[in-house]
């Protein structure tokens, strides 16, 4: 586009009077729905005989933040996301580091601080972090003949990598998310495969050698790993503040089958290290097709983590094989809108950004319901916007809102009107023109 030809338009004309996507709307009140009723039925643990409702009011709370938040952000303009991505990854990337040397240990792992009274799971605001830096970066960095340059794919791998590397010792599986997440936003920015295999072989060199380097000591015993996961610290009583590569190993070999132990034998002991995969399968085998229905949980009471980790196991639970599959089928309409919405829009940055936002949170529920069900090894995941989390429900309701915003102010036609007006909130380094627009 030539430049100048924002200028031709009004101020007071253009997207601005655009409605946000109504059917992303409508899989994030889906979601808001499922919450509530889940949380509540998967929250037994926490219910005291003074106030039942306590768990179901805190999560309500934080849901009503969050939809403030996605409102808010919803009604956001480009030039504004645009300035706030350079200071939010720094932010993230301090808080990731601080969380790193002296974060609050949780389940044997350092992974959260508090900031003006306020908790902050660094994981969370790495994952947006990398969703912001990536399409911001790339977009700066594309050119009209050579798509995407190598300056800006080697940036924005190697972010990958440092916040990668912040949260490898709270488990692999955040680690899998950002990365995954990056390949997605680099093909849909149109790098070439040769570029993209070599960033790949390049992840996976780097992950090889940190598991070569890294000491995997002593095998845990089942009265360890409950220490550890209770108060932090192993049978001796020292702090242990990162997950260590045995944990993650036998995870993998239990996993296989290559602990000579077959968990579906009926003689098969369920200890401190399988008590969660365990009756979570309970959970879901006895929701059955069309499940026991919130309130009638028979695992909930036992199942530890039942409202964050391993809530899926209770939706299987009260709503069976059908409602399971009702919610995996409504994530991934959420991930077809995006691809719709990204497929009109006539500019780089928020065709990647709302994609971007999309297979995070829909990387991340799938990476959720594959620990639960047993397709992935065991490991710690939310499910968003259900499980119960104050950052990660924020995160969630921030990346909803910046999908939102793109879906109200992107062009997404071939209308000059709607063109202009969409060029005039981006910086004159930032339109470039969408390589993946679907007329």
């Amino acid at each position: 586009m030539p430049q100048g030809l924002a200028a031709d338009l009004p101020a007071r004309e253009g997207a601005d009077t655009r409605k946000a996507d109504k059917y992303i709307w409508a899989v994030y009140i889906a979601l808001l729905v499922v919450s509530v009723v889940e949380l509540y039925s998967a929250s037994s643990r926490e219910v005291q005989a003074s106030n039942v409702l306590a768990p179901l009011l805190r999560h309500g709370k934080m849901l009503v933040l969050g939809a403030g938040i996605t409102i808010g952000l919803s009604r956001l303009k480009f030039k504004w996301i645009i300035q706030f991505t350079p200071l939010f990854a720094l932010f993230s990337l301090v808080i990731g580091f601080y969380v790193f040397f002296n974060g609050q240990i949780i389940n044997g792992a350092r992974r959260s601080m508090v900031l003006l009274g306020i908790p902050l799971q660094s994981a969370e605001l790495l994952k947006l972090a990398v969703v912001l830096f990536i399409a911001y970066t790339m977009t700066r960095k594309t050119s009209a003949s050579r798509g995407v340059k190598n300056v800006g794919l080697i940036v924005s791998a190697g972010f990958v990598l440092v916040c990668g590397g912040l949260l490898v010792t709270q488990g692999l599986t955040n680690t899998l998310l950002l990365m995954g997440v990056s390949f997605a936003m680099m093909l849909i920015a149109g790098v070439d495969m040769k570029r993209f295999l070599l960033v790949l072989v390049c992840y996976g060199a780097i992950g090889g050698v940190f598991l070569a380097v890294r000491g995997d000591g002593d095998s845990e015993t089942a009265a360890e790993t409950t220490a550890i996961m209770t108060t932090g610290k192993d049978l001796d009583g020292k702090e242990v503040t990162h997950a260590r590569q045995s944990t993650w190993m036998a995870r993998i070999d239990r996993w296989l089958g290559n602990d000579s132990v077959n968990k579906y034998d009926p003689e098969y002991r369920i200890d401190a290290k399988n008590r969660q995969e365990m009756y979570s399968y309970f959970a879901q085998a006895n929701g059955g097709i069309h499940g026991v229905l919130p309130g009638n949980s028979r695992e909930t009471a036992r199942l530890p983590l039942a409202f964050s980790d391993y809530i899926f196991a209770i939706i299987v639970e009260d709503w069976g094989f059908i409602g399971g599959m009702a919610l995996l089928v409504l994530y991934l309409c959420l991930l077809g809108r995006a691809g719709v919405i990204a497929a009109r829009c006539t500019h780089v940055f928020p065709a990647l950004l709302v994609m971007g936002m999309a297979v995070m949170i829909v990387l991340q529920a799938l990476f959720h319901m594959a620990i639960v069900t047993g397709v992935f090894p065991v490991s710690g995941q939310p499910l968003p916007m259900i499980s119960k989390g104050g950052t990660s429900i924020i995160a969630t309701s921030i990346a909803f809102g910046l999908m939102l915003a793109v879906s109200r102010f992107a062009s997404q036609s071939n209308k000059r009107k709607d063109i202009l007006a969409a060029a005039r909130e981006l910086p004159e380094d930032m339109d470039a023109v969408n390589p993946g627009k679907i007329d």
